[in-house]
């Protein structure tokens, strides 16, 4: 499979919690059905804080919580948008063989999947897809700053701005 060119790509700072739920709720708005969402970061970088505002955003069911346990959870909508698959690879090893036996009531191209840990695991999914690295801010002394980036791959995101979308 080729590498899958980047169109967009955008940086930003994060200074709270509330900022990266609210981040998730403004990338919400641009996802759908089929899209893949590939978060990197350290553990309680805010991966999981971002997806809850994606689901929010979404208007799926249930709360967003980190899948580290379960792998893998399903959170389908309560008004007629794609659900929002959240996956926790940290513990898968083998990529998308695994991700199909995780035997998900839902098909993947009808969601929005959100893969945390995912590198090097679910690129064969699609190649289009937003990259979020997430890191936190070297020398910060309140460890609430984190540093972002988004990057669209691939024919999906080659027309899409994110940086007007998220207004930087």
């Amino acid at each position: 499979m080729e590498a899958a060119a980047p169109h967009s790509l955008v940086e930003l700072t994060v200074t709270s919690p509330e900022q990266m739920r609210d981040l998730g709720l403004r990338l919400a708005s641009i996802l759908r059905a089929g899209d893949l969402v590939m978060l990197d970061g350290e553990l309680g970088a805010g991966k999981t804080t971002l997806t809850r505002g994606l689901g929010e955003g979404l208007g799926v069911r249930g709360a967003v919580t980190s899948p580290t346990f379960v792998i893998a959870r399903v959170h389908p909508s309560l008004g007629g948008g794609p659900p929002l698959v959240h996956v926790d690879a940290y513990r898968l090893g083998g990529g998308l063989d695994e991700m199909e036996d995780l035997d998900l009531d839902v098909s993947l191209s009808d969601s929005v999947i959100v893969v945390e840990w995912g590198e090097g695991k679910v690129e064969e999914l699609t190649d289009d897809r937003l990259v979020i690295g997430i890191q936190r801010a070297v020398g910060d002394t309140t460890d609430e700053v984190r540093h972002v980036s988004l990057r669209g791959l691939g024919s999906r995101w080659a027309g899409v701005e994110l940086g007007r979308v998220l207004q930087v």
